[in-house]
């Protein structure tokens, strides 16, 4: 009898399961998660896989979303350093050379002989030197401002000369400083220094261009003085020749004692 009911009992709780399990794995009656309590009173919770894989997709654009964030300070940061780098002064000045080679060739200028490259100095002695020549001087007066002339002549080449010496020995320290400011240039971190660097090379030939002028100014006042002492000397020329061609008194007769 007991194994009967036993049987019984079985069949039924089999039946029982059989009879749910269609229902519970159909979506349309599945019940919302929910905590249920099992045997003893204990709380458990039913997996919903829904809900899961919503938590996983909110998750998953949070973390993107903290990704793209991080991506944004790390450009934020580049983009700062490369400001800063742009920013950044030349730690290189040629200025200070520079000065020097024109300072030196305009000692050279300043010192021309006679005649200075100043307005009034010149028109003071062309006036006085190359101005027009009198017939009343005297032989002795003649000569000296021949001398004089000459002197300035010679003199105007020497100055030019030195200039060039003074703007030739201005290339080796152009040559240093140009080197210089080009590496500099080359190894620049930022847009700031790169520009300054370049503007000390404009400043660099700036200065090689004032040596150019101060050559060619030192030649033209020299081949200038050589002009004028070439003009003033065949108009001296043409008053001695006057001078010798104009009818003297001629001879006067005298008395000539020979002995005592």
């Amino acid at each position: 009898m007991t194994r009967k009911i036993t049987f019984r009992s079985a069949g039924t709780s089999l039946l029982a399961l059989a009879l749910a399990m269609p229902m519970a794995m159909s979506p349309i009656a599945a019940p919302p998660a929910q905590a249920l309590f099992g045997i003893g009173g204990g709380p458990f919770i039913v997996y919903d896989p829904t809900n899961h894989a919503e938590n996983l997709l909110t998750a998953a654009r949070a973390l993107e979303q903290i990704n793209n964030q991080i991506a944004q300070l790390q450009n934020e940061a580049q983009m700062l350093i490369n400001q800063a780098r742009n920013l950044a002064n030349l730690p290189y000045s040629a200025l200070q050379q520079i000065q020097q080679n024109v300072s030196r060739t305009q000692q050279l200028l300043a010192q021309a002989q006679n005649i200075a490259f100043d307005v009034q100095s010149i028109d003071q002695m062309f006036q006085q030197d190359y101005g027009n020549l009198s017939l009343a001087a005297t032989d002795q007066q003649l000569i000296a401002e021949a001398r004089s002339r000459w002197e300035n002549t010679v003199g105007g080449l020497q100055d030019a000369m030195r200039v060039q010496a003074g703007v030739v020995g201005n290339i080796d320290a152009n040559r240093a400083e140009m080197s210089a400011l080009v590496g500099q240039s080359q190894n620049a971190v930022g847009a700031l220094q790169a520009t300054q660097a370049g503007n000390q090379l404009l400043a660099l030939q700036s200065q090689q261009l004032s040596d150019v002028i101060a050559v060619i100014s030192a030649n033209g006042r020299a081949n200038a003085l050589t002009e004028a002492e070439r003009a003033t000397a065949a108009e001296q020329g043409r008053i001695q020749r006057e001078r010798f061609l104009t009818p003297g008194s001629g001879y006067q007769p005298g008395n000539a004692q020979m002995f005592n």
